[in-house]
């Protein structure tokens, strides 16, 4: 519900939507003694299901979307990695194409390449580029305006006049950054609204030199994204991070990569290889994180039972607050009258019973 509370009662659809009443020949689903939410939206991704999104190809976006969807993730925002521009306008053109058949794949998140290389992370920094105005436009032009999110580190060279020219292309959200507090201050105020993967890849709080973290708490319209998967970051930063931040400003996503659903062993990531064991993933360095091996509905369960996030709380920012960033809230994203009736069904122990 709109409230994020959970009511007793009945759920009606027709063709697809919650609408007020249906027929007397509708299908009736049992659903006594679970939870009915709605499915959840991941708006930072990188793969799963041994395909990566950069693959550019229909086979992977489909294997994807399919894994995505049988784990309760109805609707889905991909990341590609720092490319080269061709690479990318090539993932661009053929996203464009399966968009057009695939209405749960509604954008996309560009996360590289106007990053920071001393804050790469498990990114590719042959192809890190100078934020580059053209570039976004012509990468949103044939993908056909489904760029949702472009990450920046707002310190590197032109990014200030990028921010200004590119906030009305999409969601800016910095990244992979060692910005300080005032460089950060001021590409919030030049436009940007969104902090990839927060804690992640940018210099921690210090009493003296607060950083990008501190910067984005001070603005009420910014939102950031957290892992839940229990490698990124530690359960008491991320109770502390929705009490400090509020739970209307918290998304949380995967940044899962194609090991995700798979077996133990070696993949790759933005063209790097990496090594999953158990449930982390890094480059073959063993040190350093290369995204998550865990689905987003994995991550919102994790928050619950292991990190003590209330289950209204999680639902809210694994379904509802990712709807908003993307704006699509109209449509999706809550179990109200009008809306897609994309929804999941629970037992006590969060265990999926059903996926409409």
């Amino acid at each position: 519900m709109p409230d994020c509370k959970f009511h007793k009662g009945d759920i009606e659809i027709s063709d697809g939507i919650i609408v007020n009443e249906t027929s007397k020949d509708a299908e009736i689903i049992d659903a006594e003694n679970l939870f009915v939410i709605p499915g959840l939206t991941d708006i930072h991704f990188h793969g799963a299901n041994g395909h990566d999104f950069c693959e550019g190809t229909q086979e992977a976006f489909k294997a994807i979307s399919d894994y995505e969807l049988s784990a309760g993730v109805t609707t889905i925002c991909p990341a590609t990695m720092t490319l080269h521009e061709k690479t990318l306008l090539e993932i661009m053109r053929e996203a464009k194409k399966f968009h057009e058949s695939n209405k749960n794949f509604v954008g996309i998140y560009l996360e590289g390449p106007f990053i920071s290389p001393s804050k790469i992370g498990a990114q590719n920094p042959k192809y890190i580029s100078k934020p580059d105005i053209k570039m976004l436009k012509n990468l949103q032009e044939v993908s056909g305006e489904l760029i949702k999110f472009c990450a920046i580190a707002p310190e590197v060279e032109g990014a200030e006049k990028f921010i200004e020219k590119a906030k009305n292309l999409a969601t800016l959200s910095l990244a992979h950054t060692t910005c300080n507090y005032e460089t950060a201050d001021e590409a919030f105020n030049l436009g940007a609204k969104q902090v990839t993967h927060l804690f992640n890849a940018m210099n921690p709080i210090n009493h003296r030199e607060p950083g990008l973290i501190i910067s984005a708490l001070e603005h009420d319209n910014v939102n950031v994204e957290i892992i839940c998967d229990g490698v990124h970051i530690h359960p008491a930063i991320v109770r502390n991070t929705i009490k400090i931040f509020g739970d209307d400003r918290v998304i949380f996503i995967s940044d899962s990569m194609e090991a995700t659903g798979m077996s133990d062993g070696e993949y790759e990531l933005g063209g790097q290889k990496v090594i999953k064991r158990g449930n982390k993933a890094t480059l073959k360095d063993g040190k350093t994180i290369a995204g998550s091996v865990t689905n987003l509905f994995d991550c919102m369960k994790n928050a619950v039972k292991n990190m003590n996030v209330p289950l209204e709380i999680a639902v809210k920012c694994s379904a509802i607050n990712p709807v908003k960033a993307l704006g699509l809230e109209k449509f999706l994203g809550s179990i109200e009258t009008g809306k897609k009736a994309n929804l999941i069904g629970l037992d006590k122990e969060l265990d999926r019973k059903f996926i409409i």
